[in-house]
């Protein structure tokens, strides 16, 4: 399982975001997206389940290229991806368990039950919150139940969001070594978008770096830390000095 860009670009309006980009997500890695606002990384993470649409080249999700399928074939390719967004996205309408149970409507009452159990628990929140609505929990629970509700479906994928923005240090930390963990435990392949360098360099198997619409780097941690490119320095000066 394997997720590739090959010379893809994207425009909005005169604004060139992405200029023939080429990279490959390998299977059961840690990718980071890192890059400053507005150049593209969200953009290239929405690419991936055809939220978005390039203007040219082509992105291949397990060897089927997803850049020409119309929005009923992408349903499959969707179903693959579990999508977790920089701010929770929960409807406050509804209680915990069923924002969690959104994606299981094919499922019987008992067995949807225990999946959104199993899958709270996974992200270390506890049954007794599934009558809850949001605002009744914590921002950081929060962020939890929506990878919870990302987890439900089993997906191959785990696309997040600046997963970290918003979260106090402590906060910060445990969301990322929860990314990391998840990964692991559920052999699943995860890209994170991010601006958070001491996050990657905290978990990340490999870091793409993205600037004026090009990849101005893309390695594993100690290729990064040793790029000779001043924007990846700074990012590493800012991440030490939070250390």
């Amino acid at each position: 399982m394997s997720i590739r860009f090959e010379n893809v670009k994207k425009s909005f309006g005169p604004k060139l975001i992405l200029d023939q980009i080429s990279f490959d997500v390998l299977p059961g890695e840690i990718l980071f997206i890192l890059g400053r606002s507005g150049v593209g990384k969200s953009v290239t993470l929405k690419q991936i389940v055809g939220l978005i649409k390039p203007d040219s080249g082509k992105i291949f999700v397990d060897g089927q290229e997803i850049t020409t399928l119309t929005p009923d074939k992408l349903t499959l390719t969707r179903k693959k991806c579990g999508m977790v967004f920089q701010h929770p996205a929960l409807l406050d309408s509804l209680t915990i368990y069923e924002n969690v149970a959104f994606a299981l409507k094919d499922y019987a009452e008992d067995k949807a039950r225990k999946k959104v159990i199993e899958k709270l628990a996974l992200v270390h929140l506890t049954p007794e919150i599934l009558g809850d609505r949001p605002p009744e929990i914590s921002y950081g629970m929060q962020k939890r139940v929506s990878l919870a509700r990302a987890l439900a479906p089993e997906p191959s994928y785990l696309l997040f969001d600046e997963p970290t923005t918003g979260l106090d240090p402590i906060t910060t930390n445990a969301v990322t070594d929860l990314i990391r963990d998840l990964s692991k435990k559920l052999n699943v392949t995860s890209i994170v978008v991010s601006h958070d360098m001491g996050s990657a360099l905290r978990i990340a198997d490999r870091i793409l770096v993205l600037d004026r619409a090009q990849i101005l780097e893309h390695g594993t941690v100690e290729q990064i830390k040793n790029s000779p490119h001043s924007l990846v320095q700074e990012f590493l000066e800012e991440a030490l000095a939070v250390v």
